[in-house]
């Protein structure tokens, strides 16, 4: 069954190679019960390693079944592990967060076997060996026998032919290390190979064969007359490839809650830098969001595709009281353009209202039948201007939630209507109330609405006009419509003396400024995430460390690399996610606080909580991979030896 053929292994010890094995040559029958003494250095252990496939041997030939197996691959020696070998340690090796059950059946998991099969045969190991109602205890609420029982069931969860016990009861008292002895009799005699290390003579002397080592080479092979029992494998059927998986990272998910769990302050100080960051992109680019919406809410009570024409070169020209200004034949001549929806003559003035006992100057902004619109404002009740009001120089006027709040507070909004008030020594009727004025002036101002015509006619005399606002018919393009506008413009009044403001240019301007911005200030936060992805690299090299005998156990029992690799990605990823879960949540929590205190308002969309969340995962995903990547090179007998 086994066959070493001088067999030697070299340590390196400084610039010295120590040879712990010296041209060792052993064959082993399959069902022998077989013992290997020797003092401690003697080479005993490194031996066993090598037949268990945990270490590598430096020169010489191994056979397994008649295979030569010299020149495997560690993935190729892990699956020897798993399905050939079992491990019996002196202090058990069990893993801690797993209970009794979950830790017989992990290398079933690893083997790819169905989970209702795994766990009735985890439990009839468990209750063979006297364990029934310990199942789902923690290594930590069981005795030292009843910990190595558990430590004996894993290794015989997938066959167990070989056994290989490394001083099996070096760490018990007699009572439970005699009945450790008599189960491994039992299970020799029912054919399973078991080889032994130990340095007491009294316990080796329970096998059938006994090899005494000393320096590295055997001094002594002792055969005992004994019948060797035939081995009945077990009936054990796999999953395919992708159960096999849904099983490993079901067991990954598991374990990785529970180093979670097990460091709630550690692992909460590593997520913070990735719960800021989640939190600070999502409510940038919601805030940014919230602003764009409320700058282009504004601009659409104006109504898209409006053109603001205004007298003088631009807003800072000195002379602009000494150009010429427009006047209505101006608005009434871009009104009948096929391309313009409506002009409007826009107009302002100041004067005093008074009502009853009592007075207060007053703003007028005059349009026509659309000034409601142009301002941005909604008509609250009553009615709105028509165009008769207009052409017959109507003395009508729509009042603003302010100048209602002054002189008509004690009434209601129907009562208000049709009430006379003075405005510049005139009187008007009050046909409507528009809602507030949201402009940086709405909360102080009383402002007033009036057709132009009624103030060019009644009030002022003045028919030349300082601003037209046009609104561009659907389906024109705004920008080709201002340059017609302009070119218009230019010959009726032979210079440019006028300047343009287009609502669509300052909506693109501003969708392109606030798009900007909120690029620049995620790209601050995605710092953020990326110091905080280095401290989740730092602390999973931290638990890649902390861990390492427990990777080392999960190879003894058959883990491959790749499982190691995929349990800390796993890891990594969740303690990311996590991060990402709480920064959504808090971002979520602060967005509600601020739309609630109506200062600004906060917009969040799908899209930018499934990248924060994507982004949060890739980072686990690349910065866990390289302390993924570190444990999953480990050497496992390296890794078993560290405490």
């Amino acid at each position: 069954m086994i066959h070493l053929e001088n067999i030697t292994k070299s340590f390196a010890n400084g610039s010295e190679q120590m040879l712990a094995l010296k041209g060792v040559s052993l064959h082993i029958e399959a069902g022998e019960f077989i013992a290997i003494v020797g003092q401690s250095g003697s080479g005993k252990s490194t031996l066993m390693n090598i037949i268990g496939c945990l270490d590598t041997l430096t020169s010489g030939s191994y056979k397994l079944g008649g295979k030569d197996i010299t020149h495997f691959s560690p993935d190729e020696l892990s699956e020897l592990r798993l399905k050939k070998f079992g491990f019996i340690f002196q202090r058990y090796n069990l893993i801690s967060a797993n209970n009794a059950l979950d830790n017989v059946a992990l290398p079933a998991i690893y083997a790819g076997s169905h989970k209702d099969e795994r766990t009735a045969r985890a439990l009839e190991l468990l209750d063979m060996l006297g364990l029934k109602g310990k199942e789902y205890q923690n290594p930590n609420k069981l005795s030292g026998g009843q910990q190595q029982r558990v430590s004996i069931a894993r290794a015989l969860m997938n066959g167990g032919e070989i056994l290989l016990c490394d001083e099996p009861t070096g760490a018990l008292d007699s009572a439970s290390g005699e009945m450790v002895l008599k189960i491994l009799k039992e299970l020799n005699a029912k054919g399973h190979t078991i080889i032994m290390v130990t340095h007491d003579k009294g316990i080796a002397s329970h096998a059938n064969r006994i090899i005494e080592i000393k320096d590295g080479e055997i001094i002594c092979d002792e055969k005992k007359d004994a019948k060797l029992a035939k081995l009945e494998p077990p009936k054990l059927t796999y999953s395919n490839n992708l159960s096999a998986l849904k099983a490993e990272l079901s067991e990954s998910f598991a374990m990785s809650i529970g180093a979670i769990k097990a460091h709630k302050l550690r692992s909460f100080l590593t997520m913070l830098g990735i719960i800021i960051g989640i939190t600070s992109v999502i409510c940038v680019v919601a805030l940014a969001k919230g602003s764009q919406e409320s700058i282009i809410e504004s601009i659409n009570k104006i109504g898209t595709s409006t053109i603001q024409i205004n007298s003088g070169r631009g807003p800072g020209d000195r002379n602009s009281a000494k150009v010429k200004r427009f006047n209505v034949d101006d608005a009434k001549m871009l009104e009948e353009l096929d391309f313009i929806d409506y002009a409007s003559p826009i107009m302002t003035t100041g004067a005093e209202l008074i009502y009853a006992n009592k007075s207060s100057t007053g703003l007028a902004r005059a349009g026509n039948e659309k000034i409601l619109q142009i301002s941005g404002v909604e008509l609250q009740s009553g009615r709105n201007f028509t165009k008769e009001d207009v052409l017959n120089s109507a003395s009508v006027m729509i009042i603003d939630h302010n100048t209602k709040k002054e002189f008509f507070s004690a009434l209601k909004d129907d009562e208000v209507i049709g009430q006379n008030i003075i405005f510049a020594g005139h009187p008007f009727v009050i046909i409507g109330i528009a809602e507030k004025d949201e402009g940086p002036f709405g909360d102080t101002t009383l402002s007033v609405y009036l057709p132009y015509t009624t103030v060019t006619n009644r009030l002022t005399g003045d028919y030349n006009l300082r601003q037209i606002i046009v609104s561009i018919k659907n389906n024109v393009n705004s920008q080709l419509a201002e340059q017609a506008i302009s070119d218009i413009l230019l010959a009726r009044r032979g210079a440019r003396d006028f300047h343009m403001y287009n609502s669509d240019t300052i909506l693109q301007t501003i969708k392109a400024t606030t798009d900007t911005m909120g690029l620049l200030i995620s790209g601050v936060a995605l710092i953020s995430l990326l110091v905080g992805g280095i401290g989740v690299m730092n602390i999973m090299l931290v638990s890649v460390i902390e861990r390492t005998k427990e990777i080392g156990v999960r190879m003894a029992i058959g883990a491959k690399g790749q499982n190691i690799m995929l349990q800390f990605l796993i890891e990594a990823v969740l303690l990311c996610a996590l991060g990402g879960a709480v920064g959504v949540a808090l971002a979520f929590a602060i967005g509600w606080l601020i739309n609630l205190s109506g200062i600004v308002s906060m917009i969040f969309s799908l899209s930018s909580v499934l990248v924060a969340f994507g982004i949060s995962s890739a980072i686990g995903i690349i910065f866990g991979y390289m302390p993924a990547k570190s444990a999953s090179r480990l050497n496992p007998i390296d890794a078993l030896q560290r405490e």
